[in-house]
């Protein structure tokens, strides 16, 4: 988790200030994140505080999210924000997307109950900071959930979507669009791109 200058380490006062570089456990993180009043990402035994979004990645926010809960409403399938917490297994990456699609029953992480395992599709709204780190390791360690069928990152600055979609074979591969329509895969929904940046771009 290198170069991520949106995501700064954070250390509990659980840990004594000598202790700077404290390799924190899973449970510590949990118990630091129950008495914190931002969100936090974890990963490798480090504790790092999310920066808060712009107004513009609000409204995006709310664009996709709005778009996915109307179109799945029904069809057991639920569309969370980013209060919901999902953690990597396979890598123990624990973070919160901008949006999250669990289809089915919810898989609960074995060690909290608010944190669930098994998303069938995340979206992240990228920010000049986080842009590299979402299209890159964030991604990485995103690829590793078995759930996910698709990874959709919409831009901050330029009306492109991009959709990472896991094939049949397991193999992901990713497409682009600019304007019209995106037809996702892993959920009966479409999302139009004047939709999604309805109103923010303007005001930007």
């Amino acid at each position: 988790m290198v170069g991520r200058p949106d995501l700064e380490p954070c250390y509990h006062d659980l840990v004594v200030s000598s202790a700077r570089h404290h390799h924190y456990t899973y449970q510590e993180y949990l118990a630091f994140e129950r008495s914190a009043n931002v969100r936090h990402e974890f990963f490798d035994g480090e504790i790092y505080a999310m920066a808060g979004g712009t107004p513009t990645h609000a409204a995006t926010c709310v664009n996709v999210s709005s778009l996915l809960r109307d179109q799945l409403r029904g069809r057991g399938c639920q569309t969370h924000s980013s209060d919901l917490r999902v953690r990597v297994l396979e890598t123990g990456l624990a973070t919160y997307p901008d949006v999250t699609v669990v289809c089915g029953r919810r898989e609960i992480d074995p060690d909290d109950h608010n944190t669930v395992t098994n998303p069938t599709l995340v979206v992240e709204v990228l920010s000049p900071s986080s842009a590299d780190y979402d299209r890159g390791e964030k991604l990485e360690h995103y690829k590793r959930i078995p759930s996910l069928r698709e990874v959709v990152l919409v831009a901050h600055d330029e009306r492109l979507i991009e959709v990472w979609r896991r094939g049949d074979g397991g193999a992901w591969s990713r497409r682009e669009v600019r304007s019209g329509n995106l037809t996702l895969t892993s959920v009966p929904c479409t999302l139009a791109v004047d939709e999604v940046y309805r109103d923010e771009l303007a005001s930007s």
